[in-house]
C-alpha cells in the first residue's frame, strides 16, 4: 500500500519528524471538501431562495386573509345599508300618510302630485338584504344607489309639502283664531235669528242677530280675536261695539250698558269688552249679538261651539 510521507521541520531546523496518511483517506477528505464547496455555492443559495419565497408566500397569504375578512365586513356593511334604506323608505311613507291625515282633519286640500309617493302611492319594493352577495353584489349595489336617489327625491318633495302644510295650518289657525266661536255672554236666547214679529211694530221683520237676555251688568266678551272698529252709541243699537275679525268676519254687540274698549283696541277671544244693558231700542236688559260675513248677517248660533 502506497503511503505519503510528510517531513516537518522544527522552527530551529535541527529536528524533523515524519508521518504518512493513507491515500484513500486523503481522497475522501478531498471529496468531502468538494461537497462542502458545492453546498456553499449551490445548496445554500437554493435554501435562501426557498426561505425567501416561503416568507413572501406567508405574507401574501396573510394579506389574502386580511382582504377576505375586509370583503366579508364590507358585504355585511352593504347588507346593513340595504336594511337602513328599507327603514328610511318606511319612515318616508309614514310621514306621507301622517300628512294626509293632518290635511284630512284640518279639511285642507291634498298636496299636488309632485312626489313619487303621490304619483304611484308607494315607494319601490324593499331591498333583499339577506341575499348572497357573491353573485348579486353588483345588482344590489345598483338597486341601493337607485333607491337612495329616489328616497332623496321623496324626502325633498315631502319637506316642501310639509312647509306648505305648515303655511296652510298657520293660515287656518289665524282664521280659526279670528272666527267667532263662543257665546258672547251668559243668559237665555230671547229672540232667534231670522224673521220674527217686531215687539215695537207688531209687524214681520228680519232680525239680523240673536238676543241673549240676563241681568243688567252681566259681562260681555269678545267672541274671537279682532280689532275694535266702533265703540259708542249708534241709533236703535244704543251703546254698541263692533269688532272686525278679518277674513270678512265681523261681530256686533248692542244695547250694552258699559263699554270697556275703545276704537282701535285689539282684543282676544274671551276678553271682557263691556256689560249687558238696556240702551237704544230695547224692551229689557239683553245683548243683541250679530255675526256678519262679507257684510251680510248670518246666524250667530252656527258659530257658537260652547
Amino acid at each position: 500500500m502506497n503511503k505519503i510521507h510528510f517531513i516537518v521541520f522544527s522552527s530551529r531546523g535541527s529536528k524533523s519528524c515524519q508521518f504518512s496518511l493513507n491515500k484513500l483517506l486523503t481522497f475522501s477528505a478531498s471529496i468531502g471538501f468538494l461537497l462542502l464547496l458545492f453546498s456553499l455555492f449551490y445548496i445554500v443559495p437554493d435554501y435562501s431562495f426557498l426561505k425567501a419565497h416561503y416568507v413572501k408566500d406567508t405574507l401574501l397569504n396573510q394579506k389574502l386573509q386580511n382582504k377576505t375578512a375586509e370583503l366579508i365586513a364590507q358585504r355585511q356593511q352593504i347588507k346593513k345599508f340595504a336594511q337602513e334604506i328599507n327603514v328610511l323608505k318606511q319612515r318616508v311613507a309614514y310621514l306621507n300618510q301622517f300628512e294626509m291625515k293632518v290635511r284630512t282633519l284640518a279639511n285642507l286640500d291634498m298636496p299636488s302630485k309632485d312626489s313619487i309617493l303621490s304619483v304611484g302611492g308607494t315607494l319601490p319594493e324593499d331591498l333583499d338584504a339577506n341575499q348572497s352577495l357573491q353573485e348579486t353584489h353588483s345588482s344590489l349595489m345598483r338597486n341601493m344607489n337607485d333607491q337612495a336617489e329616489q328616497i332623496q327625491v321623496a324626502t325633498f318633495c315631502q319637506e316642501n309639502s310639509f312647509i306648505r302644510l305648515l303655511d296652510s295650518l298657520e293660515e287656518r289657525r289665524e282664521i280659526l283664531a279670528c272666527t267667532p266661536s263662543i257665546r258672547p255672554t251668559k243668559g237665555w236666547y230671547s229672540s232667534p235669528f231670522g224673521y220674527r214679529v217686531s215687539p215695537f211694530t207688531s209687524r214681520r221683520e228680519f232680525h239680523k242677530g240673536v238676543d241673549i237676555a240676563n241681568h243688567l251688568g252681566t259681562k260681555i266678551v269678545a267672541a274671537a280675536k279682532g280689532l275694535i272698529t266702533f265703540s259708542g252709541r249708534k241709533g236703535g243699537y244704543g251703546r254698541m261695539i263692533v269688532i272686525d275679525h278679518g277674513h270678512g268676519m265681523e261681530t256686533r254687540y248692542a244695547h250694552m250698558n258699559k263699554l270697556f274698549k275703545k276704537d282701535g283696541d285689539i282684543v282676544k277671544r274671551g276678553d271682557v269688552i263691556g256689560t249687558m244693558g238696556n240702551t237704544g231700542r230695547s224692551t229689557g236688559p239683553h245683548l243683541h249679538y250679530e255675526v256678519r260675513l262679507n257684510g251680510a248677517p248670518v246666524n250667530p248660533t252656527k258659530y257658537i261651539v260652547n
